[in-house]
Order: C-alpha cells, then sequence, then structure tokens
C-alpha cells in the first residue's frame, strides 16, 4: 500500500528520521515548524486538506504523524501558556481538521504524563498525574486527540536521542571530550529511546493505520526495552566512546535542581505495543550501539 504521510515537526530529531527511514512507497511531507505552525489554524486546515488531495490525486492512503512539541521542559514552567499552544491547542486542531477529511492521525506523546512515583512500568490505562508544565500539556494535548472524533492513536515515549538536534546522547559526548569528570542523577529512571527505531515504529503504525487494521487501543506505548537511570545511561555513552564509565559519578535529583519537575520512574510498558502486533522495540543498549556505529 502507498501512504502519502503528513509529518508537522519535521524538522526535529524524529521528524527528520520519520523522513528518512520511510520506504520507497511512502511519501513523506514533513514541514518544520517554520513552514507548518501547528498554533495557525489556517496553517493546518491547508496542510491537512493538501495531504488529503495529494493523497487522492496519487491513489496512495493519507497518514498524520504529528511529531510537532514544545518540548524545552524547564523554559514551559515559566512559559506555560505556549507550551499549551503548541502541545494541546496545535493538536485539537490538527484533529479536528483530521476528523474533517477523514484522515488518521497519530501523535506522539511522552512519558511525562505520568507522576515517576511508581516502580513498575506504566501501562497506557494508569492515572496521569503530571508535576511540570510540559507534563500537563502534553496530558491536555492527549485528552484534545482523543477527544475529537478523529481517528488517532497517542504513542507515548521518553528519553529521545536522535542523529539531529539536541539530545542527552551528544550533550555527554561534549562533556566526555571537555572534563575529566562529571556528576549525573542517578535517581530518576526510564527508558531511552533512540529516534530511529521509535521512527520505524511509528511508520509501521501508520502503515496498519492506512490499512484500516489499526490496534483496538488507542494509546500505545513505544520504547526501547529495558530501563536505566541518567547516571547508568550516560556511562553507556562513556563506554561506547572509549571513555571509563567511572568519570560519571551519580548524585541526587535534590544535588540538581532543575527549575521543572523530573519523574523519578517513567519507564512505559511495551506490553501495549506488543498486543497491538506491531514489532517489538530492541533493547536500549543495543539501540545505543547501533546509534553509534551509524554515526561512525
Amino acid at each position: 500500500m502507498r501512504l502519502t504521510v503528513l509529518v508537522p515537526g519535521g524538522s526535529g530529531q524524529l521528524g527528520r528520521d520519520l523522513a528518512a527511514l520511510a520506504s520507497p512507497s511512502v511519501d513523506v511531507v514533513a514541514p518544520g515548524s517554520a513552514e507548518l505552525d501547528v498554533t495557525a489554524t489556517g496553517q493546518v486546515l491547508a496542510a491537512v486538506g493538501a495531504l488529503a488531495d495529494r493523497a487522492r490525486e496519487t491513489g496512495s492512503a493519507p497518514v498524520v504523524v504529528n511529531a510537532a512539541a514544545y518540548t524545552a521542559v524547564d523554559a514551559a514552567e515559566k512559559d506555560e501558556e505556549r507550551a499549551f499552544a503548541v502541545n494541546a491547542d496545535g493538536p485539537r486542531v490538527l484533529a479536528a481538521a483530521c476528523a474533517a477529511r477523514r484522515v488518521p492521525l497519530i501523535h506522539v506523546s511522552t512519558d511525562y504524563v505520568f507522576a515517576g512515583d511508581g516502580s513498575v512500568p506504566y501501562e497506557p490505562s494508569d492515572e496521569l498525574g503530571p508535576r511540570s508544565a510540559y507534563g500537563r500539556t502534553k496530558a491536555a494535548g492527549e485528552d484534545a486527540i482523543l477527544g475529537s472524533g478523529a481517528s488517532s492513536w497517542v504513542v507515548r515515549t521518553g528519553w529521545l536521542y536522535g542523529k539531529s538536534g539536541s539530545n542527552f546522547v551528544k550533550t555527554m559526548a561534549s562533556l566526555e571530550a571537555s572534563r575529566d569528570t562529571l556528576s549525573v542523577v542517578d535517581d530518576q529512571v526510564g527508558g531511552p529511546t533512540w529516534t530511529a527505531d521509535l521512527a520505524a515504529g511509528l511508520l509501521e503504525l501508520a502503515s496498519r493505520v492506512a490499512g484500516g487494521d489499526g490496534p483496538e487501543a488507542r494509546i500505545l506505548h513505544c520504547t526501547n526495552a529495558g530501563s536505566v537511570s541518567w547516571c547508568g545511561f550516560a556511562r553507556a555513552v562513556f563506554t561506547r566512546l572509549g571513555a571509563d564509565p567511572a568519570r560519571v559519578h551519580p548524585c541526587t535529583t535534590a544535588e540538581f535542581p532543575r527549575p521543572a519537575a523530573r519523574p523519578a520512574y517513567s519507564v512505559l510498558s511495551p506490553s501495549s505495543w506488543k498486543e497491538a502486533w506491531l514489532t517489538p522495540m530492541r533493547p536500549w543498549e543495543e539501540a545505543l550501539d547501533a546509534y553509534f556505529a551509524a554515526a561512525k
């Protein structure tokens, strides 16, 4: 089946991987925020309309994968209005446009919608309890999508890193080259996810959705398998750089205060993804190996 996929947020690390990994049978249109501002209603309506028309003309199936987001977690504490516009109002308009043109919608969300006080991986049905402006606005975006009447799916993920943009892996690689030692929090645990693997999963889901075989469950969790603390993740990065991981020292969240509260535990269960018969995600360690191999 041929697909035509619109990816708002196409200039981000996930959006770029969605475009790069698409097969020849998938026509990806991935505008950045300068080309498609999801907070601009007219632009959104026009983009979804153009997608539907293009799909009809080419005999393909249209799908929207929304990768647009305000992800500056700390900045959102002082600019929640802007974060809400991008993370909640934008998806609401996008979902309404998709419903009107009967275009399926896949929306990418985050582990930050949970309180982070658990000790077992979160399931999609678990109670939300965001503790940051970023988390609250992303939770509002989920509600807007799922209550829109559009044929829609929410995919939560977390701890993203990729080839493009800034991320934790790139930051650790830079610090390894510039510092003898560094301290990284060891009391926050999550699931690192390579954007290339997430993009592959989203494209698989898009194909299913376009073919009318979308999962019954409307909220799915998708991260690389396993979990680790930020300190453990940093040490893994150092190891793959050929550096001594002992140079990374553990510290507590209290010792490294940030404006926005981070979930202490935000591991997402893979059950919903597997139960939807989607390809299971590989362990985060293997994904990190692949990331560094691709970077060479």
